[in-house]
């Protein structure tokens, strides 16, 4: 049987930042390194989950607080991961 090895996309946060959900884009969240695809989701509707937080951004940090775990998240496809944004 062959292997097929998928290349995934490398996000900068600055990248990442242009999928928050606005004018149709895909609502992208990054966590762990990875980024997530969780436009299927109602309650990302337009780029906000709970009024709380915003698509497009890395939320690691700031789902340490939240009141669902991880495993919320990794039901969601990941499309790719983060890597450092170069220095200018």
């Amino acid at each position: 049987m062959p292997l097929f090895i998928f290349k995934m996309k490398a996000f900068t946060k600055s990248e990442l930042k242009q999928f928050d959900g606005k004018d149709n884009k895909p609502i992208l969240i990054g966590y762990k390194g990875y980024v997530y695809d969780v436009s299927g989701s109602f309650l990302w509707k337009n780029g906000k989950h709970q009024a709380l937080h915003s698509a497009g951004l890395d939320l690691t940090e700031d789902l340490k607080s939240a009141p669902h775990g991880e495993e919320f998240i990794k039901k969601f496809p990941v499309v790719g991961y983060l890597k450092e944004d170069k220095k200018q």
